[in-house]
């Protein structure tokens, strides 16, 4: 084998070897990519159940106005119970999104590690 061919061959070896870490590269990009959109959806549900718990808060808030003057007691109202069962599903909704965005966070760093020993 001359020279050339030589030079030829390690030269094919080396593409070869290179085109193996970029598409690694690129799988480790779109996971995390992936990753950031679902991060990203999460973050908007929790801001939009935010603020609908806030809406309800204000809601709740007119109703015992609107009831102190008239009942001794406005908690006792059908209508003010049905606000609160609301904002606690609400609450319950949060606090499960919110959960989720911890752990999606743990497997996040573990997949990144993983891949970069690699």
């Amino acid at each position: 084998m001359n020279f050339w061919e030589k030079v030829k061959k390690d030269l094919q070896a080396g593409f070869k070897d290179s085109m193996e870490v970029v598409k690694e590269g690129a799988a480790v990009v779109r996971k995390k990519t992936e990753e950031l959109t679902d991060e990203g959806k999460r973050q908007y549900q929790v801001f939009d159940l935010k603020t609908k718990v806030q809406h309800e808060i204000a809601a709740l808030g007119g109703k015992v106005h609107e009831l102190s003057s008239k009942v001794k007691n406005p908690m006792l109202d059908s209508k003010v119970k049905a606000i609160l069962a609301r904002i606690k599903k609400i609450e319950a909704e949060i606090t499960k999104l919110e959960g989720k965005r911890k752990t999606s966070k743990k497997t996040t760093k573990k997949t990144v590690k993983s891949k970069v020993k690699k």
